[in-house]
């Protein structure tokens, strides 16, 4: 027997009289606060303008990361990836070095292409997930999104597609953030995991890059938990590959609760939320809110004026105003490159 639940509409199916959610949470817990803002110093400002100038030149970058790659024209989606926040994210990432910024900046765009990061459809990735492997459920306290990884649940060989998914998830992460949000809660959990389950070190050091190289400021905590003997020693492994920004926001064993409010946290980790994961049914409902949203998003870009430099809180729909309002109104400390800001508007 299934019946939706009042509160959110989700899904849920009767066990031995207990309500079994089986679809996503699609909004953080009125408990959850994102973090404010920090407000940028002048010094900040001018550098974030210069790299803002700097990215506006920006007409074609090389197709991928060889050195030799032949140049591509900037696509829309692109120009639409270039928010004042991710600005903001790689000059925090460089500790505000205007020329590594950019370096990393255009790498990143390079990468994607490379790696077809934009290519990934949900039904490519749809097998990967048949188990649980991956997903996405509820928010924790900063009303970040968080993304449960299941290591004991590999249902696929080894194959490249493994690491794609993890690529896609993130993308899709990205989406649901809220307004005012910019990063995600990752949940490991290694309960399972046999010895062939665990990923390769080539896939540890793949999905390492993805997060600090092409991801930066992207990760709020990453919450580890029921680690074999085995795993530990891959952890050790792979050690040296995790920047300090990043082991920083490990943490092992610990009480989720502390980190995700009990209404959006599952039962076997102390919280209150019963979920089985059935793929039928999580996997479409899960996809068609990150489609509507990601639709959502690219709506208000274009209503906006597709500007180089967009808040990404008024692109989530926040009552944040556009960049151009904002110009409009003489607002913005911060003006874009007269000439350079709107893209075919």
């Amino acid at each position: 027997m299934t019946e939706p639940t009042a509160p959110n509409g989700h899904l849920t199916a009767e066990a031995g009289g207990t309500k079994v959610q089986s679809l996503p949470i699609t909004a953080p817990s009125p408990a959850s606060k994102p973090n404010p803002e920090v407000p940028l110093t002048d010094a900040q400002k001018a550098k974030y303008a210069e790299v803002l100038a700097s990215v506006a030149t920006w007409k074609s970058i090389p197709a991928s990361t060889i050195r030799t790659a032949p140049q591509a024209d900037l696509t829309d989606h692109e120009r639409m990836w270039l928010t004042r926040d991710c600005l903001l994210r790689y000059l925090r990432a460089t500790k505000w070095n205007t020329a590594q910024a950019l370096k990393r900046l255009q790498s990143t765009l390079s990468w994607r292409r490379e790696y077809g990061a934009d290519t990934f459809t949900a039904d490519y990735i749809s097998v990967e997930n048949e188990t649980g492997k991956q997903f996405q459920l509820g928010f924790d306290n900063e009303a970040r999104p968080c993304l449960y990884l299941n290591p004991g649940n590999q249902n696929t060989k080894l194959s490249p597609r493994q690491n794609h998914s993890f690529c896609y998830m993130l993308d899709r992460i990205v989406e649901l953030m809220p307004p005012g949000v910019e990063k995600s809660c990752l949940l490991i959990n290694f309960k399972g995991a046999a010895s062939g389950t665990v990923p390769s070190l080539a896939q540890a050091r793949e999905a390492l890059g993805m997060l600090q190289n092409h991801n930066p400021e992207r990760l709020g905590k990453a919450l580890i938990s029921e680690l074999p003997w085995y795993v530990s020693t891959f952890f050790k492994l792979i050690s040296p590959f995790i920047d300090p920004v990043t082991r920083d926001k490990m943490r092992f064993n610990e009480d989720l609760k502390q980190f995700v409010p009990a209404e959006q946290l599952l039962d076997q980790y102390g919280g209150q939320v019963k979920f089985e994961y059935d793929h039928s049914v999580y996997w479409p409902a899960w996809t068609e809110e990150c489609r509507k949203r990601r639709e959502a998003y690219r709506e208000r870009w274009e209503q906006g004026g597709k500007m180089l430099g967009e808040y990404e809180a008024y692109l989530r729909g926040g009552d944040h105003p556009s960049l151009r309002q904002e110009t409009e109104a003489g607002q913005n400390g911060v003006a874009p490159p007269q000439g350079e800001s709107a893209v075919d508007a």
